[in-house]
């Protein structure tokens, strides 16, 4: 690594791009059906360092980096995101800081905090402070217009290549669920974690009824959203009810800290998820796992794992991250330096490698383009 470290600049620009990559197959989950995915790059210029951030929202996020954020962030002291975190929420005020708007500020943020660690020589798992030097993953797709043999493929993979723990997505059709619940245990084997995401598509009566079965007929331990993420009565009603052994989960739509408050509150989960590119970015990311601390709940990070995987480290009460398989595969096709899973499920960030490791393939994006 370079010795010198600047300590003397501020924010130049931001350099905004969107990409849409089909997915390889169509994909559905309980709720909704899609084949694509949009991610939003940032790239934050001080001096001669750059940094990467991103989230995954519609190409309008982009365009609200540019009208909004950018003029905000510029001159900003580079060495202080929070800074320009609290100048980019007063902005969004009147556009609304919930949905897109966060979803954009997570972008600049998760930039900002690369371009940081850039300045200052280090990784960003250092820049930000370890609590520890991996994260436990858990391998998640199996989605509900996939095959059985797709099922089976897809999750015993990851169990074949030593990820401990796989979910799948259900509800969508839940009278095909226990065949394919059962098809994807058949194929892992008895001893790995299984875990579902119904992603909102139950009533509350549905959930109890198939949280019962779930864990009694084939040990899932995992109901993410078994009722809308909005119904937060309703979670609380699965999480007091539902059978021991079975966790509920929710939080990847929590935005601002009220919304991660409101849950937590309400003891409405037993791990609440993090999105590292919806709930402010990493400085987002590291408010609501303090909130979390406070109520005694494990964080779960959700989604873009090589964002993720170095903020996480920073999180106390730290339970898992997933390793989406749509992220997986964008990530891979986008940048360079990306982590790969290690012995035991665990993604361990690149310490000899300046921020979070990532450059942009940009001659292999621009196919990409938005």
């Amino acid at each position: 690594m370079a010795s010198a470290v600047r300590t003397d600049v501020a924010v130049e620009r931001l350099d905004v791009s969107a990409f849409t990559i089909p997915t390889d197959a169509p994909e559905s989950d309980g709720t909704l059906e899609w084949d694509s995915t949009t991610i939003v790059v940032v790239e934050a210029h001080a001096g001669d360092a750059v940094g990467l951030g991103y989230t995954y929202a519609d190409a309008s996020a982009g365009k609200l980096i540019e009208s909004k954020l950018a003029a905000v962030v510029h001159g900003c002291d580079a060495l202080a995101p929070r800074e320009a975190w609290l100048r980019m929420g007063e902005q969004l005020r009147n556009t609304g800081r919930p949905g897109v708007g966060f979803m954009a500020l997570s972008a600049v943020d998760n930039a900002l905090w690369d371009l940081r660690a850039r300045l200052l020589d280090v990784s960003l798992v250092d820049a930000l402070g370890r609590a520890h030097d991996c994260v436990p993953i858990y391998g998640s797709g199996g989605f509900c217009s996939y095959s059985l043999e797709r099922l089976q493929e897809q999750l015993g993979g990851w169990v074949e290549q030593g990820i401990p723990r796989v979910k799948m997505k259900v509800s969508r059709d839940p009278a095909r669920d226990p065949a394919r619940v059962a098809a994807v245990r058949e194929a892992i084997g008895d001893e790995p974690a299984l875990y579902v995401d119904s992603n909102g598509g139950l009533s509350r009566k549905q959930a109890l009824y198939w949280m019962d079965r779930f864990a009694g007929e084939w040990g899932v331990s995992w109901h993410e959203e078994p009722v809308s993420s909005a119904d937060i009565e309703g979670l609380r009603l699965c999480r007091d009810r539902g059978p021991a052994g079975l966790d509920v989960a929710a939080g990847e739509y929590a935005f601002v800290p009220r919304d991660f408050l409101n849950l937590l509150e309400a003891q409405a989960v037993d791990c609440i998820q993090v999105d590292v590119t919806r709930a402010g970015g990493i400085s987002g990311l590291i408010a609501a796992a303090g909130v979390a601390d406070g109520f005694a709940i494990d964080v779960s990070g959700h989604c873009a794992p090589q964002l993720s995987a170095h903020a996480l480290c920073g999180v106390m009460r730290l339970r898992h991250l997933e390793y989406f398989h749509d992220h997986v595969r964008i990530e891979s096709m986008l940048f360079d330096g990306v982590l790969e899973p290690e012995e035991g499920g665990v993604l361990r960030p690149d310490r000899s490698r300046p921020g979070n490791g990532l450059e942009l393939k940009r001659a292999d994006a621009e196919r990409w383009a938005a």
